[in-house]
């Protein structure tokens, strides 16, 4: 029975050995066992990283670049604690939210000084193939992830939750204000509320008139996420302190890719 089971052992690993194909490679690296024991990791240390350089939703690169430190330790938590089976939905949402974010600023003091994210990487760029947001950087899980596959593999494709939009940041002006507090599992409903309701009616984001709206672009790129219970108009009357006419005319203002510094 131990040789038999002991052929088998060496048999897998010759095969797994064999596979040429870069996709198979991936695909066994992307399979993880989940460990019941594996409990969330302590987000303190990124709001107290937050708290410091975080103003008004305004990043200090300049002061972070010779201080990366506190930043590097909370990366090196969330690639020690990757998200398990059993975790609670409020437990990997906060998780990955907060990840996005700082790896973002990890991509960008990595690339310090730039003038906007999207200087980063290749010249000509294509969306979802060789952008800025594409760069596989990001090792969680014993996988190489971007920020793209954070974004559109996991929060939007595991979570029905419009409101994310608001929280996750890439550091850009016209992108939603950087909370100076991490996103916990506890308060993230609350969390998520809150920015969603500074987020659309911050007149330097959108303009809200009862029949003219001129908004962010985040509302064109997403609006699937947003019409699944209603329109667009209706999603942003939930939130709106300015009434809206349910016939108001739409234009999507443009975005400031500038660093949010």
């Amino acid at each position: 029975m131990k040789r038999t089971l002991f052929f088998i052992l060496v048999s897998a690993v010759v095969l797994t050995i064999s596979i040429g194909s870069v996709a198979s490679y991936r695909l066994f690296a992307s399979i993880t066992i989940p460990d019941s024991t594996q409990r969330p990791p302590d987000h303190d240390v990124w709001s107290v990283f937050l708290k410091e350089y975080v103003q008004k939703g305004h990043v200090d690169y300049k002061r972070l670049h010779d201080n990366s430190g506190q930043l590097n330790n909370y990366l090196t938590l969330l690639e020690s604690q990757p998200p398990s089976a059993d975790w609670t939905t409020s437990d990997r949402l906060a998780y990955w939210i907060n990840a996005y974010n700082a790896y973002t600023i990890k991509l960008i003091l990595d690339n310090y000084p730039v003038q906007s994210i999207k200087d980063i990487g290749d010249k000509v760029q294509i969306p979802l193939i060789n952008s800025t947001w594409d760069i596989k950087f990001i090792n969680i899980g014993g996988e190489k992830l971007s920020l793209n596959d954070i974004e559109h593999r996991i929060l939007r494709q595991e979570f029905n939750e419009p409101r994310i939009h608001f929280a996750i940041v890439c550091a850009s002006k016209s992108c939603p204000s950087l909370r100076s507090e991490a996103y916990l599992p506890g308060t993230i409903d609350e969390q998520l509320e809150e920015q969603t309701v500074a987020f659309i009616n911050d007149a330097s984001k959108n303009d809200l008139a009862e029949d003219n709206l001129e908004i962010s672009k985040i509302f064109d790129w997403f609006n699937g996420d947003f019409t699944k219970e209603g329109n667009l108009i209706d999603f942003i009357n939930s939130y709106s302190q300015t009434s809206i006419n349910p016939d108001a005319t739409i234009r999507y203002l443009d975005y400031d890719w500038s660093l949010n510094d």
